[in-house]
């Protein structure tokens, strides 16, 4: 067993900046202090934006991409200390104390286990880690070629508004095959998929300053108030709400 308890990093991207395609033999706690992240790891698409982050188990395939100047803290955990977090990659809220506590751990940057204050904190953060909520802040990305075709040309331009029709020419299947493609490989029907897509732009959007109406336009919304009643059935807030939130 490794002779520390956590291992924490701090780094700072440039917007666009993208950290390729890696894993870790570690667990690790992706948050960013400020700017917000574009995750792409076990096959989905998660949305990591300061009042969040992405918890991603040991031998987690993934890359990152920076949305916006990104202060990034890295927290990494042994795989004998994460039984008892959870044992699949998802989105958590990061409520004030954890954020605290997350930073602290960073600014020791190692924790070890000789160390009773060291093992008392590591404690903290696992159960906070261990009891945060889960968030929705991602879409399943299609493993058929031709889904995952039709996938990265909306991921790359969320708004844009080629019907299901047109990208299904494009990608070499029918509407009816690409539909049975995306329901078979994301759980999701393509007009859900496109939603929650446009979702995560909004909320990128919104991170990065934007008013709920622009954020709303920017994502490709028909009307503010479609993007309202989306929003709050996907996140259980309105947006207004959850950008004072994070005030």
């Amino acid at each position: 067993m490794p002779d520390f308890v956590l291992r924490s990093l701090g780094q700072t991207f440039s917007s666009g900046h993208v950290l390729e395609t890696h894993s870790h033999p570690w667990g690790q706690l992706i948050y960013a202090v400020s700017g917000t992240m574009q995750v792409l790891a076990a096959n989905t698409l998660w949305l990591v934006p300061p009042t969040r982050a992405l918890w991603a188990p040991a031998a987690t395939v993934h890359s990152i991409e920076m949305r916006g100047a990104t202060a990034m803290r890295t927290i990494y955990v042994p795989v004998e200390r994460s039984a008892a977090l959870p044992q699949h990659t998802h989105a958590i809220e990061i409520a004030p104390l954890l954020r605290e506590v997350i930073l602290h751990i960073v600014a020791l940057r190692l924790l070890r286990e000789d160390v009773p204050a060291h093992l008392h904190m590591a404690q903290v953060f696992f159960d906070l880690v261990a009891s945060a909520r889960s968030l929705p802040l991602f879409v399943p990305m299609p493993r058929d070629a031709r889904a995952a075709a039709v996938a990265q040309v909306l991921r790359d331009n969320p708004v844009r508004d080629d019907s299901i029709a047109v990208l299904s020419r494009k990608a070499g299947a029918s509407v009816r095959t690409l539909q049975r493609l995306f329901r078979k490989d994301t759980g999701m029907r393509f007009v859900e998929w496109r939603q929650r897509l446009r979702l995560l732009q909004a909320i990128s959007e919104l991170e990065q300053g934007m008013s709920v109406t622009q954020a709303g336009a920017a994502a490709g919304y028909s009307s503010t108030s479609a993007f309202i009643a989306t929003f709050r059935q996907q996140m259980g807030e309105t947006p207004s709400r959850y950008v004072r939130a994070k005030i």
